[in-house]
């Protein structure tokens, strides 16, 4: 299920290079789709056929699913970059100039948060639901479920419509699912973040504050119309950076990434955070910043 996991963000590397064995009917197998790239090449007399099961292996990593993976990474890493900058400067220093970033990403990972843990206690309370009251009508509005192994799957209901189609088969057969699912990812995402920036203090208003406490002025606006120049972008960029970060997780879930869209957004945003407070840090040390920028 979609619930938050700490171990998201290590999940694509694991799939990629596990070394854990598993029989598949066909022989053992390794988990890992790269270590199982050379051990089908290596035990597989028919090596066009052993590279072909290396990229399309039904039910384990498989090389496409890594592919889709990088690609999915490079292109958040690539959304990262966009941003506006608004020209400011001291209002008690005469000369001084700075700029205040506002990125596509404003609320960075917090959207598909908040829409993972709601969709996590909606399937949590499903599950306890069906259990105690099976057949009950407006149970199974809420979600009906079959069990695979150790897991649950949603198979009807609410549940089944907020969960990814499986693979590009089930879009063709269930296109209702799939664009119930798109608008809901979109949509929360979106409503998710424009709501996060009001309760987390990064408004327009809360932003103007920031700037004035810091004796800092917007180049051109005066004190009062700092506001409503920060509200034609904020909300903006709150709202759309959510529908893309939705979108961006959609993608990854079509595309058949490893893990899930949420857990590689969670990666990637986590990653990226790092990597700019490393670059901050040499820059304020007057060190390695030249290698990056």
């Amino acid at each position: 299920s979609s619930g938050i996991n700490a171990e998201w963000p290590l999940r694509p590397g694991w799939k990629a290079f596990s070394p854990a064995t598993i029989n598949t009917g066909k022989g053992t197998e390794f988990e890992g789709a790269v270590i199982a790239l050379f051990h089908l090449l290596a035990t597989r007399t028919d090596k066009v056929r052993g590279l072909r099961e290396a990229f399309y292996r039904q039910n384990l990593p498989n090389l496409m699913n890594l592919m889709a993976t990088v690609a999915v990474f490079l292109i958040v890493i690539y959304f990262q970059g966009f941003r506006v900058d608004l020209p400011i400067k001291s209002a008690r220093y005469r000369g001084q100039y700075s700029s205040y970033p506002i990125k596509l990403f404003y609320t960075s990972n917090i959207p598909i948060i908040l829409q993972s843990a709601l969709v996590s206690n909606i399937y949590f309370l499903s599950q306890i639901l069906s259990s105690k009251f099976a057949g009950n009508v407006f149970v199974n509005l809420i979600g009906t479920w079959a069990e695979s192994g150790y897991q649950r799957y949603p198979i009807g209901g609410l549940c089944y419509y907020l969960s990814p189609p499986e693979t590009i088969g089930h879009i063709i057969t269930d296109p209702i699912h799939a664009i119930i699912y798109i608008i809901f990812m979109l949509g929360s995402c979106a409503f998710l973040s424009k709501t996060w920036i009001d309760v987390s203090g990064s408004s327009a208003k809360d932003v103007a504050r920031q700037l004035r406490d810091q004796q800092m002025l917007m180049r051109g606006h005066r004190e009062k119309s700092m506001v409503h120049e920060l509200n034609r972008y904020i909300p903006t960029a709150a709202a759309f950076g959510g529908l893309c970060i939705g979108a961006l997780s959609v993608l990854a879930d079509f595309l058949g990434a490893i893990g899930s869209g949420t857990g590689i957004l969670l990666a990637v945003t986590i990653i990226y955070q790092y990597f700019e407070i490393f670059v901050k840090e040499q820059s304020e040390m007057g060190g390695m910043s030249t290698l990056f920028f």
